[in-house]
């Protein structure tokens, strides 16, 4: 990020290619199809693009670019919400696939989409992204002690919601 600040011509494509995978893994956490992942990556680099100045060099660069992703995030919730308030409902729903079977788990975004949004957001961090606490905190704004109530009460929420679906 340093030599990117400082107009290093390779620096972009190496930023690009350490730091898209996991990211397109953080926006994918959200039942977001990989279209819309792709495109919420598209945006967060030409944010971080447009703000690169405000990175401190010696600073962590990991938290720094999730708060990001993090705004970008919640921009195209928003942006999603707005649209489908102006979609027509169809006539008919279509069928349902059969259901697999009743030992098979639910995937991480269903389960996740199911907590609410600083809960899910703080376990996206830590389990997809790998992020550490310190690191989310410091992505989230928030502190380290709040960052492991809510993975905490996240936790607690998914045991049982794991547990309802086994019985």
């Amino acid at each position: 990020m340093k030599r990117y600040q400082q107009a290093d011509p390779a620096a972009p494509a190496a930023l690009v290619a350490a730091l898209s995978p996991p990211l397109l893994r953080f926006f994918r956490s959200d039942l977001a199809g990989r279209e819309q992942a792709e495109d919420l990556l598209q945006e967060t680099w030409l944010r971080i693009h447009r703000v690169r100045h405000t990175y401190r060099p010696g600073e962590p660069l990991l938290p720094w670019v999730y708060a990001i992703a993090r705004r970008v995030r919640i921009d195209g919730f928003r942006r999603r919400f707005r649209v489908a308030r102006h979609e027509t409902a169809v006539a008919e729903l279509p069928e349902h696939a059969p259901a697999e079977g009743r030992d098979a788990l639910p995937e991480f975004a269903t389960l996740v989409a199911q907590l609410p949004e600083s809960q899910r957001e703080v376990v996206t961090l830590l389990k997809v992204a790998e992020l550490s606490l310190e690191e989310v905190a410091r992505a989230t704004s928030s502190t380290v002690g709040a960052v492991k109530q809510k993975a905490h009460r996240a936790y607690e929420t998914l045991r049982k919601l794991l547990a309802e679906g086994r019985s």
